[in-house]
């Protein structure tokens, strides 16, 4: 008999688990959106706006220029100390040479022990799928529409879900947990249990910006003040994995809860991050986030901050740095509280920032202190 494991963040599963999502969990898989163009048009598609439709690619925040532009991918595996890669989208078959591409070098950059899984609806260049395998895709994780999820034998790309089993690869589903859904869900899981599929992952429904709309014309609703998760999405979803296990059904299902991909996978993943590209002069917060003292002026470049403040306050260079990208300079926040009398008197306005390691920069929190 089948056991439910309780994981991180009302995260649950049944054995086996992909070596995926472990890595995950340690915020050891790399994000490579290959491209944001899909064949299928999913009412529940939370891709960001900045991306969805767009042949754009992304190494988790950091944009590639266009697919040559390689170290930015390779530099932020290094910066995560990535142990995989999740290839995604949009749909990563949409572009199979350029996914192909990425898997080669980042199998020939990190090794074959380097896992490497991918996202597809399977509805376009299905063919290809041995190709990827062949450069080393380790898992392929089918994304079937919920038109197909109690009739798999009518889906149009159960061929090429046939065809992976018999590769050099694992071979899963992944789907969102629509409420209203649990017996078309559960017929899914049992058609991937008696069809050698390795196991499915089922991912809370959650709101962004770019599927609101459509969410609410379905009367969906979030589930409290704090989380973007739908309503009843989580309970459907353990619904589904007890009758799974009352049911004696012999394969690994995994519920990743929207807390789960955010206070474990995200906080995991910057933590990393943080770790190796943070300064002398940032601090570290227990969430991976980095605090910088800030100093700005309106009538000195930041070059001249930085040589008034070197030769005036005799700051070591590890603990003061140009961000030219921002026009600012960078501080440790002990020379910059200490020497706050300094600051006023030069008219620079000071601030602590509190911002995301990631090659985007978001920042969390601005507090004035002059």
């Amino acid at each position: 008999m089948q056991k439910i494991v309780n994981w991180f963040n009302e995260s649950i599963y049944t054995k086996l688990l992909s070596p995926a999502c472990r890595m995950c969990a340690e915020g050891s898989k790399m994000v490579l959106l290959v491209t944001g163009l899909c064949p299928a048009s999913c009412f529940y598609c939370p891709l960001s706006e900045k991306k969805i439709g767009k042949d754009k690619i992304f190494a988790d925040e950091w944009e590639l220029s266009n697919e040559n532009d390689t170290e930015k991918l390779i530099l932020e595996a290094k910066y995560i100390e990535a142990k995989g890669a999740g290839i995604t989208g949009g749909d990563p078959l949409i572009k199979w040479k350029r996914t192909k591409g990425y898997i080669s070098l980042l199998k020939n950059e990190f090794g074959s022990d380097f896992h490497i899984h991918l996202y597809t609806s399977g509805l376009k260049n299905g063919e290809y799928i041995d190709e990827l395998v062949a450069a080393g895709l380790d898992e392929i994780r089918f994304h079937p529409m919920p038109i197909y999820w109690e009739k798999m034998q009518d889906a149009p790309f159960l061929k090429y879900i046939k065809k992976s089993i018999t590769l050099d690869c694992d071979v899963a589903f992944e789907i969102p947990v629509i409420p209203g859904f649990e017996t078309d869900i559960f017929l899914l899981v049992k058609w991937a249990s008696e069809n050698n599929v390795s196991w499915v992952n089922l991912n809370e429904l959650e709101y962004s910006e770019t599927n609101a709309k459509e969410l609410n014309s379905k009367d969906f609703t979030v589930k409290d003040d704090i989380s973007s998760a739908v309503k009843n999405s989580q309970q459907t979803a353990y619904n589904v994995i007890k009758r799974i296990v009352n049911a004696d059904l012999q394969i690994g299902v995994h519920y990743c809860s929207s807390s789960f991909k955010d206070g474990i996978q995200l906080r995991n993943r910057i933590k990393r991050r943080a770790e190796n590209i943070a300064k002398k002069s940032d601090i570290i917060t227990n969430d991976g986030t980095l605090l910088k003292g800030i100093v700005v002026s309106k009538n000195k470049s930041v070059n001249e901050i930085y040589k008034l403040l070197v030769s005036t306050l005799k700051i070591q260079n590890k603990y003061v740095n140009i961000d030219l990208d921002k026009k600012r300079i960078e501080l440790a926040i002990w020379i910059l509280e200490k020497n706050l009398k300094f600051f006023k008197e030069n008219n620079f306005e000071c601030y602590i920032v509190e911002e995301y390691p990631t090659a985007d920069r978001l920042e969390v929190e601005k507090i004035p202190l002059t």
